[in-house]
């Protein structure tokens, strides 16, 4: 049996995947960047995809893969993978659902402190003038944790981990998730919000934890910023299109909200024209000290990188041979075809 990467985010053999599957198949790894980049004949003999989503899981591929069974998505998100279009064909689409609860609930929390503790702005003046501004930032952002209200928007897996971190700050916990049952809430002394604009107009903190959706793409439009308090923080580490970005660029121009920290854009890698980050790098005032962009790797450390890697071959090889199908996310679409 054959399963193919055809887009790593890595360089080097698929060694953890390898020995994940033995000598049941074989992997290989490539790092496409385009479907043609793959020859034919590979494709022809694929009977287990794992997709990181450079080359996106539709038509054009499953197209090439008439052997195929089973393809995984390399992360939690699976916009990436036309999950109708798979289970049409017969072929399984997964998630990898559980690698990455750790760095991404600790990445947000670390962007909200880089912000509420002046981090970023500390170390920028002190590398400008490391004499002349020996000294503390009194701005609205620096604030104490303890007593500030942080607000989940999706309380899944990472949304209800940054929350635990945020309590263990002394922070109160809100969420909005209108498909989270009730009684959950209780179990980790968070409390529930019936919408969205309830949530924004109390929280402190505002951090984005849905998957990307028709319902949630573009759900931080002009309209849900205008409902934050003017010195709130966003931050997202979900997914670029949640938030639409031109909106939080002019609510910050405009002090409309107090501060954003962003993991994830809409477009990856950004255009380095727009606004925001002609305004960054151009160190206009109204920047300074409340925008922190990273680059989509609240995802990553090396043991998360191993983690996705390892369990992602475990569930194409299971499934391959006979054994359990885990973290099916196309299971409505499967049994549509039957």
């Amino acid at each position: 049996m054959l399963i193919v990467m055809p887009d790593a985010r890595f360089d080097g053999a698929a060694d953890f995947e390898q020995a994940e599957v033995g000598d049941r198949a074989e992997v290989r790894v490539y790092q496409a960047a385009a479907l043609d980049d793959i020859p034919n004949d590979v494709w022809s003999d694929v009977d287990g995809l794992m997709v990181w989503g450079r080359v996106r899981g539709n038509a054009a591929m499953f197209d090439r893969v008439p052997k195929c069974r089973i393809v995984v998505r390399m992360g939690v998100g699976f916009d990436a993978l036309d999950i109708a279009e798979a289970g049409k064909r017969g072929i399984v689409a997964c998630n990898v659902p559980d690698y990455g609860t750790t760095d991404v609930a600790d990445h947000a929390i670390g962007l909200m402190l880089s912000l509420t503790r002046g981090i970023v702005r500390h170390h920028t003046n002190l590398v400008d003038a490391p004499v002349a501004k020996w000294k503390g930032i009194d701005t609205p952002i620096v604030r104490r944790a303890r007593g500030a209200t942080f607000g989940l928007v999706g309380r899944g897996r990472i949304g209800t981990a940054a929350g635990l971190r945020a309590k263990a700050l002394g922070m109160n916990v809100l969420f909005y998730d209108p498909y989270i049952p009730d009684g959950g809430d209780q179990a980790v002394g968070f409390e529930r919000r019936e919408s969205l604009e309830e949530l924004l107009r109390e929280a402190d903190v505002i951090s984005c934890h849905t998957p990307l959706t028709d319902e949630t793409r573009g759900m931080i439009n002009g309209q849900a910023l205008s409902c934050m308090k003017p010195d709130a923080i966003l931050i997202n580490t979900s997914r670029g299109e949640v938030v639409d970005v031109d909106a939080v660029t002019e609510a910050l121009r405009a002090n409309r909200i107090g501060a954003a920290g962003l993991d994830v854009l809409p477009v990856e890698p950004p255009d380095p024209d727009h606004p925001l980050f002609q305004a960054l790098k151009n160190r206009e005032p109204w920047t300074d000290g409340r925008v922190v962009v990273t680059p989509h790797a609240a995802w990553y450390s090396p043991d998360g990188a191993r983690d996705c890697r390892e369990k992602a071959a475990r569930t194409v090889i299971n499934y391959l041979t006979g054994g359990p199908l885990r973290n099916c996310v196309n299971e409505q679409y499967l049994e549509m075809r039957r």
